[in-house]
């Protein structure tokens, strides 16, 4: 069976940056499952992955603008602490706050008097990604996995 859309796909990955450093990986945990053609992973990976089969490996380049998009410096902001979930913010801290364009994770850059620096950008905007994958295996997907958008059971997602 073929990587395609509505498949469940379960991969082995490697995620490095231009220098080389890993940035993620499944070694040590158990493989990546996801439904294909469902915005689940970065879509320069996605769109690697068309058409390979269990067994396959695959090195691919995703740059910035097929991954998490180029950073944006209008998303480093200076906030009132007041406007934060923690009152006492660190340099280094991430929280969930709700923005006009739904919910972000906003990183805490420095912290000076009432105002801190914060930074809404993905950890990952801006960077060129170095996948190394091995397609594990490939399904279809369950009907109730459609509807919920993600895999369940191994790899994926438990209720």
């Amino acid at each position: 069976m073929q990587v395609a859309a509505q498949k469940v796909v379960t991969i082995e990955y490697t995620l490095k940056n231009d220098a080389g450093e890993v940035l993620d990986t499944s070694d040590g945990d158990e493989p990546l499952a996801y439904i294909h053609g469902m915005g689940n992973i970065v879509p320069g990976l996605e769109k690697a992955l068309d058409g390979k089969a269990a067994g396959d490996t695959i090195d691919v380049t995703v740059p910035p603008e097929d991954g998490y998009g180029a950073r944006d410096e209008e998303l480093v902001m200076n906030l009132p602490v007041r406007k934060l979930p923690d009152k006492n913010p660190k340099p280094g801290a991430h929280y969930r706050v709700q923005t006009p364009e739904g919910p972000r994770i906003i990183a805490v850059k420095s912290v000076k008097g009432d105002y801190a620096i914060v930074d809404a950008n993905h950890p990952l905007a801006g960077v060129t990604l170095h996948f190394h994958v091995k397609v594990v295996g490939v399904r279809d997907a369950t009907e109730e996995e459609r509807q919920h958008g993600h895999v369940h059971g191994a790899g994926g997602h438990h209720h």
